[in-house]
Formats: C-alpha cells, sequence, structure tokens
C-alpha cells in the first residue's frame, strides 16, 4: 500500500506543476497575440487578422481570411496568405505594394485578433475549457498547458484524444506527466482531447467516513476500507466478508462477497458488515 500512496502523491505534484508552472507561459495564446508569439502558428480560414503599415495610417485593416485562403488589402487587392507564418504574410503583403510601385520600402505588421483556423478543443476537467490553437507540432501536453492544466481533484488517470477522422487514443496522464513520450502524440486541427472526471466506488455499514470516494487505479477493498477512515469498532472485513454490489452488463445488480485484496471497479458498493462476536 505505501508504493500505491507514493505514486498517487508524485501523479499530484506532476499535475499540480502542470497548472502552475505552465499555463503562466500560454497566457497569450488563448486570447489575442501578435503571429511573432506564436511560432510557427500558420494562419488559415476564419483567422482574423490585423494588417499595418509603418507611416501609412490609411492602410491599417483587421479582415478575416476567407475559405480560399485570401484577404483583400487596399491599393493591391486580393493576396493569398493562407498557410503563411507572420514574416511570410508581411513579406508577401510588402512585395505586393512594391511591385505594384504603390511604397518603395513598405514596413508591414500582422497581427492575429482571433485564432480559429488551427484548433483543438480540450474539454472536461481542466481549468479553462476551450479551443486553443496549435502550432505546427503541438503535442497534447502543450494543449492541457493551453488549458490551465487538469484539475488535480476531480481529473481521472487517462484522456481520450478524439481524432477529426474518428480514430481514438487514450492518454495515461500519469505517465504523460513523468514524461513518456508515447503518452504525448502531437495533436492536429479539429481534434478533441477530453478529460474525464476520475471514477469514483462507495463505500457504507461499518466504516467512519461512509460515502463516495475516488477510485485509485488497482484499488483493494483493504485500501478502500483506509480511505473511508477504517472500521468502526463494531465492523469486520474478515467474517462476515464484505459485500461488492456492481450492475452486469444489463444492468443487473449482482452480490459478491470479498476479501480485502479484491479489486475495485467504478460506481462499486462496497458494504462492510457487523462482526457477530
Amino acid at each position: 500500500m505505501p508504493g500505491k500512496i507514493s505514486s498517487g502523491v508524485k501523479a499530484a505534484w506532476c499535475r499540480i506543476a502542470l497548472v502552475m508552472g505552465l499555463m503562466a507561459g500560454w497566457g497569450a495564446v488563448a486570447g489575442d497575440a501578435p503571429l511573432h508569439e506564436a511560432g510557427d502558428y500558420r494562419l488559415g480560414p476564419g483567422d482574423v487578422v490585423r494588417i499595418s503599415v509603418f507611416n501609412y495610417p490609411e492602410l491599417a485593416i483587421e479582415t478575416r481570411i476567407s475559405q480560399t485562403g485570401n484577404i483583400t488589402f487596399p491599393l493591391t487587392g486580393p493576396i493569398a496568405i493562407g498557410d503563411l507564418t507572420a514574416a511570410e504574410a508581411e513579406g508577401r503583403i510588402a512585395g505586393k505594394l512594391r511591385q505594384g510601385g504603390y511604397i518603395s520600402d513598405p514596413h508591414v505588421t500582422v497581427v492575429v485578433s482571433q485564432f480559429k483556423a488551427r484548433e483543438v478543443a480540450v474539454m472536461g476537467q481542466v481549468r479553462n475549457p476551450g479551443k486553443y490553437p496549435i502550432e505546427r507540432q503541438s503535442r497534447v501536453l502543450d494543449m492541457l498547458a493551453a488549458a490551465g492544466g487538469v484539475t488535480t481533484a476531480d481529473a481521472g488517470d487517462t484522456a481520450t484524444l478524439l481524432r477529426a477522422n474518428g480514430e481514438k487514443l487514450v492518454i495515461d496522464l500519469n505517465a504523460l506527466f513523468e514524461g513518456s513520450p508515447g503518452q504525448n502524440p502531437e495533436v492536429a486541427a479539429g481534434d478533441t482531447l477530453f478529460v474525464p472526471k476520475a471514477p469514483q466506488f462507495y463505500v457504507y455499514g461499518e466504516v467512519q467516513r461512509p460515502g463516495a470516494y475516488r477510485l485509485q487505479r488497482g484499488m483493494t477493498v483493504s485500501q478502500a476500507i483506509s480511505a473511508a477512515g477504517g472500521l468502526t469498532p463494531r465492523g469486520t472485513d474478515t467474517w462476515p466478508a464484505p459485500i461488492v454490489k456492481r450492475r452486469d452488463a444489463n444492468g443487473v445488480e449482482q452480490e459478491t462477497t470479498v476479501d480485502g485484496s479484491y479489486a475495485l471497479q467504478p460506481d462499486d458498493v462496497l458494504y462492510l458488515r457487523e462482526r457477530w462476536f
């Protein structure tokens, strides 16, 4: 049992670190942010951009990129900036202004006011659920950080990454926070990352604190009794044996007598009985 406790504490500290340590560096990404600060982010349909030209305030515009990746800019007309980075978009607009003979040495700035083109939805037990923009090589851990990290009290041990094509990947969060690269795949536009609520079990009868409790991975009856404060002076975990109530695949409740090593499952109801002597 000590091994289980230390593992749980370690996972909790990893989650706290994710919430406290990483969210600061992602604050700008969730709202308005210059493309320069968004790294490799590439513009796409639906993004809203603000464009300005130094010393030419009359050319400043805010516009949404069309489904074909184009914008309409004063003097030059349509310009394709879809799938370009900030620097590339600025360079293309400046080039059009030079080529047209409008401005000999234009200095163009592009700022994204709304990220819409490449987003991943992060849902469930995270601090700030919502849609977040992705960069060229964003991964699961990046998206959790963008959403402020998982909630340590309520989040389960696994998450589900639902791909836009319908594929599902199960992410082991404990392994992810311990640095396992296999649990940190890249994400893509249209993906959804869902962190479910932790499973629970219920315990009542001759225990100190009856009620609902978080079900830890591999939790046994003995550990469940300990989580509920231990047995009452009249309780027993040997004879009569504890009872676990569980619904089968058809929803029919089944009762099983168990010992302390029995592994509980989500939504199990554990009943501790009064000793006879």
